[in-house]
């Protein structure tokens, strides 16, 4: 597998479309560690050495294209986020692939706040070294993202229902599928006692 200046030929997909209904305000904007947490997601993806990331958006996205400094970063829109998660992953994924060949991809959320380059490179060199075809990250009795998804599942992900995710995928395929240990995968804000409890760990 070619790999140019040492990025692998892997794109992220950050998705960050939701509505954030719970929490009764946009969960991307929330902040943690200085930043919010969108910012801190598209950190993980640019320090990474993955090619390219792209961020999709949906809800709430006019204040918070006015509130995240996006760099370089890829943006694209979602006017169909309330159908579900998979039609960003789909939107996301067939953006990617239009604009370079990919190996892989590697989905992300926007609110999982312990994620980090380190973690993703090392996702990375573990879906090189083994040769297997879904990097899965497993958490609380669960395996979920961070997931690296190699190009053989690239249909499969494009033809999910609106309201499956890519965790379907994952479970289709468990002789295929490497884990990676993070505990702190288990850590998402999707209540404002969830933020609250993620700000006392600090």
């Amino acid at each position: 597998m070619k790999m140019s200046m040492d990025k692998f030929p892997i794109g992220i997909i950050i998705l960050a479309a939701g509505g954030s209904i719970r929490l009764g305000q946009p969960k991307q904007l929330l902040t943690y560690r200085g930043k919010t947490l969108l910012e801190n997601a598209i950190d993980a993806g640019k320090q990474s050495k993955a090619m390219e990331t792209v961020v999709v958006l949906g809800g709430n996205e006019a204040v918070i294209r006015r509130h995240v400094n996006f760099g370089q970063t890829l943006v694209i829109s979602n006017p169909d986020w309330e159908k579900g998660m998979s039609v960003s992953l789909r939107l996301g994924l067939n953006f990617l692939i239009s604009r370079r060949p990919l190996e892989g991809i590697l989905l992300m959320l926007v609110d999982q706040p312990f994620v980090d380059a380190a973690l993703l490179d090392k996702m990375m060199d573990n879906w090189v070294k083994n040769r297997k075809g879904i990097v899965a990250c497993a958490y609380q009795n669960t395996l979920g993202v961070p997931t690296i998804f190699g190009k053989e599942y690239f249909p499969e992900l494009l033809a999910l229902s609106d309201a499956e995710g890519a965790k379907k995928v994952i479970y289709s395929h468990p002789l295929d599928t490497l884990t990676v240990d993070f505990p702190l995968g288990s850590v998402d804000v999707d209540t404002q006692q969830d933020y609250e409890n993620l700000l006392g760990s600090q």
